[in-house]
């Protein structure tokens, strides 16, 4: 089994003349973290993006999928036909905003599949390189769990459909973005860069410019493409090289496509670009989606998760860019840039 779990967005720091941020790394989510702070002493950057890990750790807890959490109370009520017990309202809501961009999504992003995906393995922070029984993958398929079958009663949550078990690893590390960048600012902190295995925020600036990230290459090591993010702007990507295995020459990967109930395979990686109000989530969540609906819709998904900037690499390698994304993006092979679509 070969188990690759990336982190895959490499923040590129230069100026070797100037002082560096203050940095921290953590592994939070199942995936590596890093707060960079720019222009603040330790002693003000340090209990800042300490109160901010603190707060991944706590929602690390909350939202967790498959060890104790407020979450997985959840799930086992609904496997036992059962509304569960009061939950936090953070949680309601959370579900609640899942739930509508699931609908948005026309279910191509859908947490409601935890099933699936720990029928595949990837409930685990290690999996082994097996397929599940077909006739498993088709009866999960069938009982088609979806966000709407999902009923609120104050704070509690319930379904009429056994098959639902949620799963927010495609929105948790979006929102811990969002409230990452909330933390800082409310300790004074006005420059920092938040990259959660390769969903990352920009808060203001690097001093005189603006942060420089890198997009990983998805089958070699390093960048593929540089772009600079504005204050505010976040981008969000989802490879088939972050959670997988191979098996008999085939990559499986963790993103599922809902109406199969086998791994997407027509990408490579989707990068997304987006900003304003909930950058944070919606980089996160957009991105699956748009995998999901491989090379021949992807396009038609963008637009329907109203995101202008994409980046698409597909299953042979090829890059195609929206136009404006096109023209965001430094190429670091210029005989390798991509197709400019509209």
């Amino acid at each position: 089994m070969r188990l690759i779990v990336a982190f895959f967005m490499l923040v590129l720091l230069t100026g070797c003349a100037e002082k560096p941020p203050y940095k921290q790394q953590a592994y939070v989510f199942g995936t590596l973290v890093e707060i960079s702070v720019y222009g603040e002493p330790e002693a003000r950057a340090r209990p800042a993006v300490d109160a901010v890990l603190a707060d991944f750790d706590r929602l690390h807890r909350l939202l967790h999928a498959w060890e104790p959490s407020d979450l997985e109370r959840i799930n086992t009520a609904i496997a036992a036909g059962k509304p569960s017990e009061p939950a936090p309202q953070e949680v309601i809501a959370l579900l609640q905003d899942a739930a509508a961009w699931s609908a948005r999504a026309d279910g191509l992003f859908n947490p409601a599949i935890g099933n699936l995906i720990r029928l595949w393995g990837f409930h685990s922070d290690t999996f082994e390189a097996r397929l599940p029984e077909a006739a498993a993958v088709d009866r999960l398929v069938k009982a088609n769990p979806r966000m709407a079958d999902l009923a609120f009663d104050g704070d509690r949550v319930a379904s009429a459909n056994p098959a639902v078990r949620l799963d927010l690893g495609g929105y948790a590390k979006g929102y811990a973005l969002e409230r990452a960048a909330g933390l800082l600012k409310a300790r004074g902190v006005n420059d920092a860069l938040v990259n959660i295995g390769g969903n990352i925020l920009a808060i203001g600036r690097h001093g005189d410019r603006p942060w420089k990230v890198g997009i990983q290459h998805p089958r070699q090591s390093g960048a593929i493409a540089t772009l600079e993010l504005q204050d505010g702007e976040a981008i969000g990507t989802s490879g088939d090289y972050q959670r997988y295995f191979e098996k008999d020459g085939r990559r499986y990967c963790h993103l599922i496509d809902p109406r199969t109930g086998w791994p997407a395979d027509g990408a490579q990686a989707v990068t997304v670009l987006v900003r304003g109000e909930h950058a944070g989530t919606r980089s996160d969540v957009t991105s699956k989606p748009i995998f999901i609906a491989g090379p021949a819709e992807w396009r038609k998904m963008a637009q329907r998760m109203a995101v202008a900037e994409v980046l698409f690499i597909d299953a042979a390698g090829r890059a195609s860019a929206t136009r404006t994304m096109a023209a965001r993006l430094e190429w670091l092979d210029p005989a390798a840039r991509p197709a400019v679509v509209d």
